[in-house]
């Protein structure tokens, strides 16, 4: 999605997976027997949403077709940025029909449509659709507000990772950090924030991409030459804490942070000071540094 749904190679997982990820929930729960989906792009005039994910069409002239702002429904509903249905498609008064010719090859009458925003910017457009006349009840909309929730929260934490993997790499192409606290700092907050947005996100693939990028910052810390020590091993969330602590963040504050209780940070911490053999919170984070566990 440009700033809407579109695959990136080096930064981020297909973002159309979360559009049909959403089309088989809608499908599943709204009792619709038509679900489709397409994500928010620039053009020449403004923008629009491609129809490219879809359950239940029996002809294809709906898939790849673009939906301008202000046209149709789903160009309503991208153009107001808030939900619409209509219970007879081709009679509607409240619509344009610039789009009665696949929608009416489809046999759809009853259709909702919802937006999904992103930072109050539109990126995708869910519907659910039937052939039969009827209302767009709580069922269906209440379906496409979850499914649209969920799309809103992914692709956020996915924005906000694709601007900490730049300060990632803005980082990593500067010169050395050694006689450089401040940028020593910076390379720290970002390592914290990577691995609190792998705890965040729902997509395995982009947790595991998220890690992989820690796990490259973290050995930036580690002395060169051979390990001197048996290496250790933390379990993730030991690892979130201490990335906190790292940071001279206190218990309660590593608490807000990560979504835990201040006991349950207290328990990870003692957790890993055992593993460290460390008997203060600084000795911990200095014995993970030199494990290559932080930065």
């Amino acid at each position: 999605m440009g700033a809407a749904v579109s695959p990136s190679p080096a930064a981020r997982p297909d973002d159309r997976d979360v559009l049909r990820t959403a089309v088989r929930e809608v499908h599943a729960q709204s009792g619709m027997s038509v679900v489709f989906a397409g994500p928010v792009h620039a053009t020449p005039a403004g923008t629009a949403i491609r129809i490219g994910e879809l359950i239940g069409a029996r002809t294809p002239h709906l898939r790849g077709l673009d939906v301008r702002a202000g046209a149709g429904l789903g160009g309503r509903v991208l153009a107001d940025g808030r939900p619409a249905g209509v219970e007879d498609y081709s009679g509607s008064l409240d619509i344009t029909h610039e789009y009665d010719g696949p929608v009416l090859a489809e046999g759809l009458c009853t259709v909702a449509a919802v937006p999904v925003l992103v930072a109050g910017r539109p990126r995708a457009v869910v519907y659910a659709a039937s052939r039969e006349r009827g209302s767009v009840g709580d069922r269906v909309r209440d379906a496409l507000a979850r499914a649209a929730r969920r799309m809103t929260a992914e692709l956020a934490i996915r924005d906000e990772v694709d601007r900490r993997v730049a300060r990632m790499t803005a980082v990593a192409a500067a010169p050395p950090v050694d006689d450089q606290p401040a940028r020593w700092e910076e390379v720290r907050a970002v390592h914290a924030d990577l691995r609190q947005a792998a705890q965040d996100t729902a997509d395995d693939a982009l947790r595991l991409r998220l890690l992989e990028a820690c796990s490259r910052l973290a050995a930036l810390g580690a002395p060169p030459g051979p390990a001197t020590a048996p290496p250790v091993s933390l379990s993730p969330r030991e690892l979130d804490v201490l990335a906190q602590v790292a940071l001279g963040c206190s218990n309660r504050e590593a608490a807000d942070r990560l979504s835990l209780r201040p006991e349950t940070v207290k328990s990870y911490l003692s957790a890993a000071m055992t593993k460290l053999d460390a008997h203060t919170r600084l000795e911990a984070v200095v014995a993970a540094r030199r494990a290559g566990l932080l930065p």
